[in-house]
């Protein structure tokens, strides 16, 4: 699939939006990726992955992993795929966070899994690039070789330095979204209603 052919999807499966959205690094927008609008239609959800398993079928991938929640599903069909393109099994498993909430741990047993083998990390959207970092840095310390990430949409420019120097980033879109601090967001100064459906809107509202 090319940039063009994603965009599509996205905007058939109503993924791209348009209004006033707080992101999750606080900063105010006038459009909002919203990924939780691919999950539901599965045909779509494979078709991406395959798109993103095809950018990694010659990096020998053993385990997919991703950052939970929704990671989850991407990591399940991008392995899936890349095990009926390379003809041997690629587990597909998971990363989330710890208690605390400012690190992902990776328990379940998946920990053995990753050990010593070669590991994709997937995500959806990359905004600051901070949880498929904390992911990178998680698989390597127990032992796994990251081979690359692979990504739905890279939404804040985000380079592999960014993200634990991984040797491969590849987004299927690279999408630059204008981002404001709260202070100078002319959106605010206009009153437009704060979206409180997708993104931090709510929480902005309650703190206001």
């Amino acid at each position: 699939m090319n940039e063009q052919e994603v965009l599509q999807v996205l905007g058939k499966v109503g993924a791209v939006i348009h209004g006033h959205f707080v992101y999750r690094s606080g900063k105010h927008g006038p459009e909002y990726v919203n990924k939780d609008a691919v999950y539901p239609h599965t045909a779509e959800t494979s078709r991406l992955c395959r798109a993103i398993a095809e950018l990694f079928a010659s990096d020998n991938v053993q385990v997919v992993i991703a950052p939970a929640i929704g990671g989850v599903i991407l990591s399940q069909w991008a392995a899936h795929h890349l095990t009926k393109m390379n003809g041997y099994e690629v587990f597909g498993v998971y990363a989330e966070k710890s208690e605390g909430g400012d690190t992902f741990v990776i328990k379940r047993g998946y920990d053995k899994l990753i050990c010593g083998k070669n590991v994709l990390v997937v995500e959806d959207v990359l905004t600051t690039g901070g949880s498929a970092k904390k992911v990178i840095e998680a698989t390597r310390a127990k032992g796994g070789n990251v081979v690359g990430l692979g990504v739905l949409c890279n939404r804040g420019g985000i380079t592999p330095q960014d993200v634990a120097d991984v040797p491969k980033l590849i987004s299927l879109v690279n999408m630059r979204l204008v981002a404001w601090d709260e202070s100078d967001c002319p959106l605010c100064k206009q009153n437009v209603p704060v979206n409180t459906d997708v993104g931090k809107g709510r929480e902005f509202l309650a703190r206001r």
